[in-house]
């Protein structure tokens, strides 16, 4: 029979996961990470990170073995280390928004209301083979070239208004991006609204669509 030390000692090492994922900025570097692989100035420069800090952080999620690495040339790419830690990262960001109120405060503060009525992907799939819809991917080129939904158009954000011309007039135009805290769709559906579009969004991304086991391409 085991032991009291033997005991703490399993939950200390349990509690090592829990460590890594105790800051906000990692849970960022995970989110980025879950679209693919990215090399450390990548990294930093999406999430608004010092390198010298981002390297830090990508470091302690290393060692708790959340993320791995390989050598492209002089480049070291992490990634996660399984598909298990985006579940995991996806099943944290839900128990919070469960149990804590200011977390869903905290998510309408920053995606705001882009007045759409999103779609699922059970919806997204049923009207990708009934009617005319042009499903937009407005992710950096480098995560859409890592895996889109079959069939998506890639048009960054931040090229969405001086590439307006390359979407059909007419039909409906979904934008979706990394997930569902993820505020590029939002900020897509309101340039193309205002624009006269008529578009709304996937109700999550990326994470969520690769997490339920549904097509993806490269």
């Amino acid at each position: 029979m085991g032991d009291r030390d033997n005991k703490t000692e399993l939950f200390d090492q349990i509690a090592r996961v829990g460590k890594a994922l105790a800051s906000g900025k990692r849970l960022e570097l995970l989110d980025l990470l879950s679209q693919g692989e990215r090399d450390v100035a990548s990294l930093a420069a999406e999430a608004d990170l010092g390198l010298t800090t981002a390297s830090a952080h990508l470091q302690t999620l290393r060692r708790a073995n959340l993320v791995a690495t390989r050598r492209d040339g002089t480049r070291v790419l992490y990634r996660l280390a399984g598909s298990d830690v985006a579940d995991l990262f996806a099943r944290l960001r839900e128990v919070a928004r469960s149990h804590l109120p200011d977390v869903e405060a905290a998510r309408l503060a920053y995606l705001g209301e882009d007045g759409g009525h999103p779609v699922t992907r059970e919806q997204l799939q049923r009207l990708a083979k009934t009617r005319r819809v042009t499903v937009l991917d407005v992710r950096p080129v480098e995560e859409y070239a890592a895996g889109h939904i079959p069939g998506a158009v890639s048009i960054p954000v931040n090229e969405l208004i001086d590439r307006l011309a390359e979407l059909p007039d007419d039909g409906r135009i979904i934008a979706y991006c990394r997930g569902a805290y993820c505020v590029l769709s939002h900020d897509a559906v309101r340039m193309l609204t205002a624009n006269g579009r008529d578009a709304t969004r996937l109700a999550d991304g990326m994470l969520e669509w690769q997490l339920a086991g549904l097509p993806v391409a490269t």
